[in-house]
């Protein structure tokens, strides 16, 4: 079992890997322990999402209330011939990871399949199933199962999941609405996208990017440096976004060049070693 274990883990890094680059350089950047189980979940949460955002042309419904159904047998049985899921049931089973989290997180990935706008409660409910719960999942391998610091840490990891979320829904404006349909932020008309509603939106991200910063500060020493190489990869992007105008921001993806990426994590590394954070 350990050789097909390996593998499993080694599939969810690959996934990662070809997925994106700004997590895999953060998860490098944890210790050993950490990176396979944040591997298995990045790669759980990966597939999922791609079901609802590429598969078309086939029963996308079918395929997630599939995954989900083999989620949970994954989980109840602890194996599966998925090594994705695999993988990721070993991570649920050994850091605790409520089922309930699991769920939510699907359900929103449900959603995607019906839902092309949403008003301000359906809005938080995205959010905190599509983002909240990843972080809240990491957060719990983490910990290592201390429950007292994941309770203190809960409300800090939602507002960093929650700012990684806004920023996507930012960033992604012209393939979102464009090709997909949707418009995630509530009250806003993105066929007259104002400077007034890009400020409301930015202001909001602050808030919650503040926030997690003081949760980062406060954990483990062995997992703080990889997610907050993830936060300033993420505070870059932000700063970019908000250079431009909401004009600009409807034709075009902004992205962080892999040369800033590099600049920012040895900036990261530095930071620790200074113990700034």
């Amino acid at each position: 079992m350990d050789l097909f274990d390996e593998t499993c883990f080694e599939c969810s890094k690959l996934i990662t890997e070809k997925y994106s680059t700004s997590f895999s350089n953060g998860i490098k950047a944890f210790e050993k322990r950490f990176r396979y189980p944040v591997y298995a979940i990045y790669g759980f949460v990966r597939y999922a999402d791609e079901i609802v955002d590429t598969f078309y042309g086939y029963d996308q419904r079918q395929l997630i209330d599939d995954f989900k159904t083999e989620t949970f047998k994954a989980i109840s049985n602890k194996i599966s011939t998925n090594p994705v899921l695999h993988s990721f049931q070993q991570v649920v089973n050994k850091y605790h990871i409520e089922n309930k989290l699991i769920d939510a997180f699907l359900s929103s990935m449900m959603m995607d399949l019906d839902q092309t706008t949403y008003d301000t409660d359906g809005y938080k409910e995205y959010i905190y199933g599509s983002a909240e719960v990843v972080g809240l999942m990491c957060l719990r391998v983490f910990c290592e199962n201390n429950n007292e610091l994941y309770q203190q840490l809960i409300p800090k990891a939602r507002s960093l999941g929650s700012a990684f979320q806004k920023i996507n829904f930012l960033r992604d404006i012209k393939a979102d609405y464009e090709d997909r349909g949707r418009t995630y932020f509530p009250e806003v008309d993105f066929t007259n996208f104002t400077r007034k509603d890009k400020n409301f939106i930015e202001a909001d991200i602050k808030r919650d990017f503040d926030d997690a910063l003081e949760g980062i500060k406060l954990l483990p020493y062995g997992s703080k440096l990889g997610v907050y190489v993830a936060y300033v990869y993420y505070l870059q992007l932000f700063k970019k976004i908000s250079k431009i105008s909401a004009n600009v921001l409807m034709e075009k993806r902004v992205r962080v060049s892999d040369t800033q990426k590099l600049t920012l994590y040895v900036k990261a590394v530095l930071h620790q070693k200074l113990k700034m954070i």
